[in-house]
């Protein structure tokens, strides 16, 4: 059987929803070959149950970004045999689809978000215009399609009239149970974001409330406001006093044992298109599956999880409403803080990605079916 065939434009070494996915395939006796792009800051890969592989290219942003990088990818593809073609994602989809085309072979598309509906391009229309016929002409020719949440799995289905299946991108259930929920926030435990650094992550109302909160920021990821937030936190006098530390991009483990060990989580979005709209973030499930309550915003998805159990608190994104929502959880009201963090703990059982792998191993048996490895 040849590899099935994924692709990406992220950093191998970060993207945890497809280390999970092609972990679980390879794991489950599926060759796997996971393809992406090298950046300048991307350090050697971590070694995986799959093989990788990273394609280099000159530009980094923008159009010739996004040209030059589907021409490699297209050249290389034909250069690979495989039983399976996904993309993940709109911005890998228009090469794989070609070459699965080529090879009379099945195309799957990944969804991690509604790529015509981000904030990048929703502000541009004419480049929108032609992710959407991108869009429209390979998403109703998929094999099988499936995304992250039932909420985007819906859009997709009400746009193109096709069946969209939902692998939602939750942390795996390790088995050493976390310890007894505190009393009340932990002394010295930090806030934490982790994450992209881009526009409509509520990132600028966050530094802003920052003074008013008695409590340290903790900032894990990079991103198009790199600079900008760490200008606006120089201005703010935060760096200065150490309140909020930036510590750049950070490895999946060592970012399991960061999240483990603060006290509050970050989940903020800003209502700037659909698909930060209905998302269902990863970071979601990882403060979770760490027993720490978090701060969301009012969307769909996260409101559905917490109504069900209550493992947040809901706030506006402002920062007087962020600052006193930080301000209740650190140190005002340790009896909620006690509560969400064990609830956070009963959670976790019933939202892992031991349920999730199931209809993932599922989805590609069924596209398998014909080539299926003995067990």
């Amino acid at each position: 059987m040849y590899p099935l065939l994924f692709t990406v434009t992220t950093d191998l070494n970060y993207d945890q929803r497809m280390q999970r996915i092609c972990g679980s395939l390879a794991a489950h006796g599926y060759p796997v070959l996971l393809v992406g792009r090298e950046w300048p800051t991307s350090r050697p890969l971590t070694p995986q149950s799959y093989r990788q592989h990273r394609l280099r290219c000159y530009f980094t942003k923008g159009k010739l970004f996004y040209l030059e990088f589907s021409l490699r990818l297209f050249f290389y593809l034909l250069t690979q045999k495989a039983s399976l073609w996904c993309a993940i994602d709109l911005d890998t989809a228009l090469p794989v689809w070609l070459r699965a085309c080529l090879a009379g072979q099945p195309f799957v598309y990944d969804a991690h978000e509604l790529f015509t509906e981000v904030p990048e391009v929703v502000a541009r229309p004419g480049i929108r215009r032609v992710w959407l016929a991108i869009e429209r002409l390979i998403v109703p020719r998929a094999a099988r399609a499936y995304t992250v949440g039932p909420a985007l799995a819906r859009v997709f289905e009400q746009r193109y009239g096709r069946p969209f299946s939902v692998i939602r991108n939750i942390s795996r259930l390790e088995e050493q149970e976390l310890p007894p929920a505190p009393a009340a926030a932990p002394p010295g435990g930090y806030i934490l974001y982790q994450g992209a650094l881009n526009a409509g992550r509520g990132l600028e109302a966050l530094l802003e409330a920052m003074p008013q909160v008695a409590g340290r920021l903790v900032i894990c990821g990079e991103g198009d406001l790199s600079a900008a937030l760490r200008e606006r936190a120089v201005a703010l006098g935060l760096l200065a006093t150490g309140q909020v530390e930036f510590r750049g991009f950070v490895l999946p483990a060592a970012l399991r044992e960061v999240t483990r060990h603060a006290a509050v989580g970050i989940m903020l979005l800003e209502n700037q298109g659909l698909s930060y709209y209905y998302s269902l973030a990863n970071k979601f499930f990882d403060y979770l599956h760490a027993g720490i309550p978090q701060l969301i915003v009012d969307f769909p998805e996260y409101r559905v999880l917490n109504d069900q159990y209550d493992v947040a608190e809901v706030v506006a994104l402002t920062p007087e409403a962020l600052a006193a929502a930080l301000n209740r959880l650190l140190r005002d009201e340790p009896a909620r803080y006690h509560q969400l963090a064990q609830n956070c703990r009963r959670a976790r059982r019933e939202l892992s990605w031991q349920h999730e792998e199931k209809q993932l191993l599922a989805l590609y048996g069924e596209l398998l079916a014909p080539h299926s490895i003995p067990a």
